[in-house]
């Protein structure tokens, strides 16, 4: 079967934006940009919530034109080329490569999505999928990239709950001497 993998970026005090919605601080140094090729290498499918899906639209289609960075160079045709699927009630034309699932039936969906054959699926950012997709038991692995910046308020890494959620470190590791990942399961596993 496979897995869903989160890969997320979030500040040190907790937030994957800053207040008004800011998405300028995660720093790709050379071992973090690597470590998110490995991360690719395994899945050949990338998985987003609508607002995650609309940020990364608007960017990777034109990277080479916007940026000089080294890491979105090299990521922008790996995302052109590879199969996205985008998680929204809404959207019903996402374009450049996606199709959209339709989340009244999550679950379901999800949990044959993960029996297809194939590589593992990769969910990028965002905090509302990731959340509902851990509460049902549907991520296998969060790869949390902690970067060295407070941001001071914003979107959290996981919206309040009442319910706990337990999950088991199962590796950490420093980038850049600048940022450290925190890998966790769910506890049951």
């Amino acid at each position: 079967m496979r897995k869903i993998i989160h890969f997320v970026h979030t500040s040190l005090d907790g937030n994957i934006e800053g207040p008004n919605g800011e998405f300028d601080w995660p720093a790709m140094g050379p071992e973090l940009s690597a470590y998110s090729f490995s991360l690719m290498e395994r899945a050949d499918t990338f998985l987003y919530g609508r607002p995650v899906w609309e940020m990364m639209a608007g960017y990777w289609p034109n990277a080479e034109s916007i940026s000089d960075d080294p890491h979105d160079l090299k990521f922008a045709p790996v995302w052109r080329s590879s199969p996205k699927i985008v998680f929204s009630r809404t959207l019903t034309e996402p374009g450049h490569g996606a199709r959209v699932i339709n989340d009244s039936n999550l679950v379901g969906e999800v949990t044959a999505l993960k029996s297809e054959p194939g590589k593992d699926l990769l969910l990028t950012g965002g905090a509302s999928l990731a959340a509902e997709l851990t509460a049902h038991g549907l991520i296998d692995e969060h790869h949390v990239v902690v970067h060295p910046v407070v941001l001071g308020g914003g979107k959290a890494l996981f919206p309040e709950s009442s319910e706990r959620l337990n999950l088991q470190l199962v590796d950490s590791q420093t980038f850049d001497s600048r940022t450290v990942l925190l890998r966790y399961q769910p506890a049951s596993q």
